[in-house]
């Protein structure tokens, strides 16, 4: 017996938004995409459950809009296990939460070992969850019962997750950090998009030569345009590692490029004459794009002892100082501060360093308020011990 209801019609759907809005307290939100299946990253199903309504699933193939649920619950809590993977397809469909809570970032800041959905749900629960349909093709229809219970668990327990974890966070003095970072998280923009996209290419660092970049790029274009078209994964119509070995054969006619036996994907031979169309396109450009790119990111730290002596001598003992706080705090470094935020601040830091100029430069960064009061003081007095000489440094013989 199922404890869901699957909302596939808009008349259904005006029923479960006015049981939602004579819910009580937080509402559990999970969203079900296509990745890996479908271009697009578009919700192909979203789960709903909050106390005293029920849970919901609803169908956005089949619902023409969903201004009544952001209107029932918009201004409530909303609960999430890693938010930032579901928000944008809620945004796409209209909906935005004016609070967040995000039960695998506070997991993360709690120092949980292991933060999956169903790992947190067994620590704080004891209730085992199968993950057996977390990759399944949700654009399916009709969805199977089995999914479609699978998906109800997602939101059913997250409540009482959330009750649990919340009093954990407020238990060891966290809970300030936890708010910050959901509200940094719900207020995110987009990333803007990439200058040159076609640069993400698995394996293009096999690829030498400009003129055979511009061929790389071309059949990037070409495959982005036909999935785009077909709402299909790029990667499903002919795999990375097809594209670059085509580029590699430099075949000189149709045939040669479909004799390539890394040239695989459900598309590869049946659309041979766009990617061969493609490939001539590559050849005859002449606005061919850079071997190398500037970057405004420092160097790999690898190289600072060569380049930077002085910055590697910055980010060594800030980073020793801003784990040795991480592990004080029972969190993981990265939550604590970014490393490439630091790798940043050490590379290029304040004219003047004390705690002060410090947080500037962290603020300038994005990093929240409560990682700044965290590490601010920390990283200035490593930048200062850093500077000084053999001689100086506590310890050191004179």
């Amino acid at each position: 017996m199922t404890d869901y209801v699957v909302i596939d019609s808009d008349e259904d759907f005006v029923a479960a938004t006015e049981a939602l809005a004579e819910g009580e307290g937080p509402a559990a939100v999970d969203v079900e995409r296509a990745s890996g299946f479908r271009y697009s990253q578009r919700a192909y199903l979203v789960q709903v459950f909050r106390r005293g309504a029920g849970a919901f699933l609803f169908d956005p193939i089949t619902i023409s809009t969903f201004a009544p649920l952001q209107q029932a619950i918009g201004a409530e809590e909303w609960v999430f296990h890693a938010a930032s993977q579901d928000l944008p397809s809620l945004h796409d469909l209209g909906l935005d939460p004016a609070h967040v809570f995000d039960t695998e970032l506070a997991a993360r800041l709690l120092g949980y070992e292991r933060v999956g959905l169903a790992a947190v749900v067994e620590r704080a629960l004891g209730i085992t969850l199968a993950k057996e349909h977390s990759a399944a093709d949700w654009s399916t229809r009709p969805l199977p019962n089995a999914w479609l219970e699978y998906a109800e668990l997602d939101v059913l327990h997250l409540l009482d997750v959330r009750d649990f974890i919340a009093a954990e966070l407020a238990e060891s003095g966290k809970t300030r950090f936890a708010l910050e970072e959901f509200e940094a998280e719900r207020i995110r923009p987009p990333k803007p998009p990439r200058d040159e996209p076609w640069r993400r290419l698995s394996g293009l660092h096999q690829v030498r030569g400009a003129k055979n970049l511009a061929v790389a790029r071309e059949l990037w274009e070409a495959r982005e345009d036909f999935a785009r078209e077909s709402d299909v994964s790029p990667g499903r119509l002919v795999p990375d590692r097809a594209l670059i070995a085509a580029v590699q054969a430099n075949p000189q006619n149709k045939g040669a490029l479909a004799a390539v036996s890394a040239f695989t994907g459900r598309a590869s031979r049946s659309q041979l004459d766009r990617w061969w169309s493609a490939i001539e396109r590559g050849r005859e450009r002449t606005d061919l794009p850079r071997e190398r790119v500037p970057s405004d990111a420092p160097p790999p730290p690898r190289a600072w002892a060569d380049r930077n002596p002085e910055a590697d001598a910055r980010l060594k003992a800030a980073r020793a100082a801003v784990e040795a706080h991480a592990e004080e705090l029972v969190m993981p470094t990265e939550n604590l501060l970014t490393p490439d935020t630091l790798r940043r601040v050490a590379w290029e830091p304040p004219a003047e360093i004390d705690a002060d100029s410090i947080g500037q430069a962290l603020a300038a960064r994005d990093a929240r308020r409560w990682q700044i009061e965290e590490t601010a003081q920390r990283i200035a007095d490593a930048f200062v011990d850093a500077a000084q000489t053999p001689a100086e440094a506590p310890g050191a013989s004179s």
